[in-house]
């Protein structure tokens, strides 16, 4: 089972995680994926504890999984962070406190960074720049940030790939997937989490965010976005020194988002800022398909002009329009209590997923009808996600991971805006952009494209109708017609199947090797052989021997397994 974790640096990392999770009270979760039993044979031991210390176990389990990544490094930090964007798998108190999930690095001395510094910049970065600062102004997992200024007086910040972070990750990654796969086959209470789909996406999405020129490409791409709205700033990326493990951006002189008192200090209108923030996020979402998933107030900052400006791009979230036209249904459901619209979206969300629909049904509209009458301005958007994800979990769904990402850029904003101001009415904000997609849909224009669409399809499927019976006839005359059916319960069956067909090999060949040796061990005591003869018996004796011991330890572990 775990061949694939073969080479010794990651077999010393396997234990590493084992020990994090050992002492963070999860022994038995090491036990029941056979990670224990693993490094055991490997000749690595474990010392398998109830639980870790007390002042560890009086920690709630998700504050216990919260130190544990943070102990495994930024790899598991990271993964954390991914698994705090998945409000349909995990509840909200999970979130919350993954949500805090922070990588505490110490910076990477410039010596030990100044040659792939060189390397990326081309020259040293001192005469690069008219003035470059040494020391980090931040420092995080991936990567940290300097201060410089080009030769203009223009302020930049460059953002540097911690140098072999890759090599960290690659190996991370390919334990990760593989503890994923073992999981999910070993411990059923845990498949509800979907970790191999959980470990892909987390693939994805840390490769892309190493790729701090793919960075760069979504923050141009949503610049060009709202290159006509004065309210919005995102910093000016500087190509000639970006690349994979360099992001060479304008440095952006406006007030942190998190930072109340020096929004107030500067005369800012926190209502106005709230209202635009979220038209900001509406726009990216409903109209241009594209938008920043990660809005924390780090990532967002307010000029003293009242624009907003954006930073961080390596998380960005992909609405189709399709998607786009569900998300608006179903927030126009929730907000109007139209309970129809909402089950229509979670059961196409659900794509032939193995869920009974009548009581998905039948929650959706008790979930939905509790909300009749209450007025619009006191409808809270992020409490009815937040609801509806629950619901989704207690039904076994599974959202799309661009939609995951959405819902959890959705509730940071509301978040945000609440504690700029307490008024804040993140329905009441969404509703114009909600009106809007619904018309849009149902509009003579809108609903003469569809109709041209489907009829178009029909006339297409009706002039291959022909085509696709004269190959499926050709096929079946020929003998060449064929079903493909995967049971996938059967392959354990299988296995069950192919390892006692083994034992009863090996059985009978100890049978034979006892046979034998006996008959030869007996014609060299009745005087008929020689000592050539008797070497044969004892090698025969030593191989039926050590076969039997063979077919006792399979025995012995099948039955330990199951």
């Amino acid at each position: 089972m775990w061949e694939t974790l073969a080479t010794v640096r990651d077999l010393g990392r396997l234990q590493e995680i084992a020990g994090v999770l050992i002492r963070y009270g999860f022994g038995d979760v090491v036990q029941r994926i056979g990670l224990a039993g693993a490094l055991e044979r490997a000749g690595r031991l474990l010392h398998i504890a109830q639980g870790g210390e007390d002042s560890v176990l009086r920690l709630s389990s998700p504050e216990r999984v919260r130190h544990a990544l943070q102990d495994l490094g930024p790899t598991f930090v990271k993964l954390g962070q991914i698994l705090a964007t998945r409000v349909d798998l995990l509840p909200p108190d999970w979130i919350e406190v993954l949500g805090h999930l922070q990588s505490q690095v110490p910076a990477v001395p410039i010596d030990a960074l100044r040659a792939q510094l060189e390397a990326d910049l081309g020259d040293a970065p001192e005469r690069v720049f008219a003035r470059f600062e040494e020391v980090p102004i931040a420092a995080a997992s991936l990567a940290q940030a300097h201060r410089a200024w080009l030769h203009d007086g223009t302020a930049v910040i460059l953002k540097v790939r911690r140098p072999g972070i890759r090599e960290v990750v690659e190996a991370d990654l390919r334990l990760l997937t593989r503890l994923a796969e073992i999981v999910e086959a070993k411990a059923p209470d845990l498949r509800r989490y979907r970790p191999v789909e959980v470990v892909r996406q987390f693939d994805a999405s840390l490769r892309r965010e190493l790729d701090f020129a793919r960075e760069c490409r979504n923050a141009e791409r949503i610049a060009v976005n709202f290159v006509d709205d004065p309210r919005v700033l995102v910093p000016r990326v500087y190509w000639e020194w970006t690349c994979e493990r360099l992001n060479v951006q304008a440095l952006v002189d406006g007030v942190p988002a998190a930072d109340l008192a020096a929004i107030d200090a500067a005369g800012l209108d926190r209502h106005a800022l709230a209202i635009t923030g979220a038209d900001i996020v509406m726009q990216m979402v409903f109209e241009d398909g594209v938008f920043h998933a990660d809005p924390h107030p780090g990532n967002l900052f307010f000029l003293r002009d009242g624009r907003v400006a954006m930073i961080d791009f390596g998380m960005v979230g992909h609405v189709s329009p399709v998607l786009r036209e569900q998300v608006a249904r179903l927030l126009y459901g929730l907000v109007f209590q139209q309970s129809e619209m909402v089950s229509d979206v979670l059961l196409d969300w659900a794509d032939g997923a193995d869920v009974d629909e009548s009581r998905l049904q039948a929650d959706i509209e008790a979930f939905v009808d509790q909300y009749r009458g209450v007025l619009l301005k006191d409808l809270r958007m992020g409490t009815m996600l937040g609801e509806v994800t629950g619901l989704l979990r207690r039904h076994g769904l599974m959202l799309p991971p661009d939609l995951a990402l959405l819902i959890k850029a959705l509730l940071t904003l509301e978040g945000l805006g609440r504690q700029l101001d307490p008024d804040f009415d993140m329905t009441a904000a969404a509703q114009p952009w909600l009106q809007r997609i619904m018309w849009q849909r149902h509009s003579p224009r809108a609903l003469a494209q569809r109709g041209q669409q489907s009829l178009m399809g029909a006339l297409d499927l009706l002039a291959d109708l022909p085509r696709d019976l004269r190959r499926l006839l050709r096929s079946a005359r020929h003998g060449r017609l064929r079903g493909q059916i995967e049971v996938t319960s059967l392959e354990a069956f299988g296995d069950q199947v192919n390892s006692a067909a083994n034992r009863l090999t090996m059985g009978v060949v100890v049978a034979a090797l006892v046979i034998g040796s006996s008959i030869v061990m007996n014609s060299v005591s009745v005087g008929t052989g020689n000592r050539w003869l008797m070497a044969l018996g004892v090698v025969g004796f030593v191989g039926a021997g050590l076969g039997g011991v063979w077919i006792l330890l399979s025995i012995w572990r099948s039955g330990r397994r199951r």
